[in-house]
Formats: C-alpha cells, sequence, structure tokens
C-alpha cells in the first residue's frame, strides 16, 4: 500500500503515480487521474516484481515526489 498526499495548490490537475526500476524504467502506472487534494492509498500488486529496490513518483502539476521503496519477498 502506498500512502500519498496531494497539496492544495494542485487543484483539478491530472495526478499520476507511476512505479520505476532501479535503471529508471517505467514499469508500471497505478494512478493516471484527476484527483482533489488530499491524502490517498493505492494497492501495489508486486507479485509478478522481484525483491529489489523500486522508486515511486506522484505528479500533479507543478508538485513532483519521487520515493524509493524496497520489495521483500
Amino acid at each position: 500500500t502506498i500512502k500519498y498526499t496531494i497539496p492544495n495548490s494542485s487543484n483539478n490537475h491530472k495526478t499520476t503515480l507511476k512505479i520505476f526500476d532501479l535503471l529508471g524504467n517505467e514499469i508500471e502506472t497505478l494512478i493516471d487521474e484527476v484527483k482533489s487534494p488530499g491524502t490517498y492509498e493505492v494497492k501495489f500488486d508486486a507479485s509478478k516484481y522481484s525483491s529489489g529496490v523500486y522508486f515511486y513518483k506522484l505528479q500533479c502539476g507543478n508538485f513532483v515526489q519521487v520515493k524509493k521503496m524496497t520489495l521483500i519477498k
């Protein structure tokens, strides 16, 4: 589960949440829609991916946030 917050300054902008591998290759898009400011959660089904380090990038208007996550199976 990935928790994320869309800031108030990002009203009526398309929100994307993408997962990248360690080499920077995009492997999955979890969210690609307009969302209101607030806090949300999304499930990431990582069953088809191997253990390792991944990044997720949240983008909404001019707001961009990248965080690292470790997948352990």
